[in-house]
């Protein structure tokens, strides 16, 4: 359950006063919050999405926070579902143990370990691991599946308590694509820097802020993602805490991201950390102008849509959405769809079948259901597997329009 919106008015990094608004969504509903078939729509809260930026240290974050317990305590999401993330995690587990030579004498830790899509690959190569997972009925799937997990939210506390249980701190830390999660942001890295042994390494995933601004990913935003990445913001929010940020790899994940290296023991810049610190400073990171023009390129993509929209349902086609992920959530509210629109949206993910989209409260089915409905059009709303689910729903012998609409309408064959 929500308990309310939170206005911040200093950055959540270093304190300082917040510059111009980046992107402005107005009220929405939680992207997450799925609501069951008998729901009160009128009763469905409603919270300002609105992200800005530090005048100072130039992190993107939301003015407001909504209560992280009421999101996470409870999650719909699964990262097991998609079979591209599932081959990602692998390579990258295969990666990081040869790099870092690890074996049966190691410690890996992956804090938002989520359903153990990652670490099931340690457990099966034998390197000792845990997750760290605040969801509890995510955890449990992980615990089922043979992954040690602890169920809690990462703090200086509970990173102290699970080194002293174990009695040394990790050779790995991975945290992918959690960043963006964390309301404290500055106590979730103090509690990083803590599970750390002193020759350890920690690996953050995160989309780059560069390629959210380039790709028109404004559907990105929304009240679990606190805060949107750049290296300029990443890596004196670091420092702080005692991690030097020593390599960078850029990968092709959620519209493209970075993996970032650190550690407590200084090590020298990598060729393409010094190359990306160039990057972003050329593209003007450190100034406001990069920032304030991104809110009128969702208004044009918008548009858009909605022009796309109106042509199809004039034309009496009967439009359906695949992919019930937060994206869709802060696409399909930002544009102001509603259940009228849209026949169904399908998602393979059995916690959100029989539930209602939070806002628009279009009906989540099942893959098999929506094509039982015989659409014309099927919106890809996760746009970031658009490759998979192409192959999935051809596969599957749906023969109509294959859409997405980020950074602009698309049609897939």
């Amino acid at each position: 359950m929500m308990t309310g919106a939170t206005r911040v008015t200093r950055c959540r990094s270093c304190g300082g006063a917040f510059g111009p608004v980046f992107c402005d969504l107005g009220e929405t509903a939680v992207a997450n919050s799925y609501l069951p078939p008998d729901a009160d729509p009128a009763a469905e809260p409603r919270y300002p999405l609105c992200a800005v930026v530090c005048s100072q240290c130039r992190m993107v974050q939301l003015d407001h926070s909504v209560d992280a317990t009421g999101i996470f305590s409870d999650y719909a999401y699964f990262s097991s579902a998609s079979s591209s993330w599932l081959d990602h995690a692998a390579r990258y587990a295969a990666a990081m143990t040869d790099r870092l030579g690890l074996g049966a004498g190691s410690l890996v830790i992956e804090v938002a370990s989520n359903d153990g899509y990652l670490l099931k690959n340690f457990v099966a190569a034998g390197i000792p691991c845990l997750g760290i997972e605040p969801a509890a009925n995510v955890a449990a799937v992980a615990v089922a599946a043979g992954v040690p997990t602890e169920v809690c939210f990462l703090t200086p506390d509970s990173a102290a308590r699970i080194v002293a249980g174990r009695g040394r701190g990790a050779d790995l830390v991975a945290a992918n694509n959690v960043l963006a999660h964390v309301p404290d942001i500055n106590g979730f890295v103090a509690g990083l820097a803590r599970l750390l042994a002193p020759q350890g390494v920690l690996t953050v995933e995160a989309p780059h802020l560069l390629r959210q601004v380039d790709g028109v990913q404004f559907d990105t935003i929304y009240h679990e993602h606190y805060a949107y990445w750049s290296l300029m913001a990443i890596e004196p929010l670091f420092a702080r805490h005692g991690l030097t940020v020593f390599d960078v790899e850029h990968l092709p994940t959620h519209g493209g991201s970075l993996r970032v290296f650190a550690s407590p023991t200084a090590r020298a810049p990598s060729p393409a950390l010094v190359a990306l610190r160039e990057t972003e400073a050329a593209r003007g990171l450190g100034g406001d102008g990069f920032y304030t023009g991104f809110d009128a390129h969702v208004r044009h993509l918008l548009a858009g849509f909605r022009d796309w929209l109106a042509k199809a349902r004039a034309e009496g086609r009967r439009i359906a959405a695949y992919g019930a992920a937060a994206k869709g959530n802060t696409f399909l509210n930002a544009a102001g769809v509603g259940a009228d629109d849209l026949l169904a949206v399908a998602d393979l993910s059995p916690a959100k079948a029989g539930r209602l989209l939070p806002g628009s409260h279009v009906p989540v089915v099942s893959p098999a259901a929506l094509l039982a409905l015989a659409p014309d059009d099927i919106l890809i709303l996760p746009w970031n597997i658009a490759p998979e689910i192409v192959g999935q729903l051809r596969g599957a012998g749906f023969a109509g329009a294959l859409w997405t609409a980020v950074p602009e309408m698309r049609a897939h064959r």
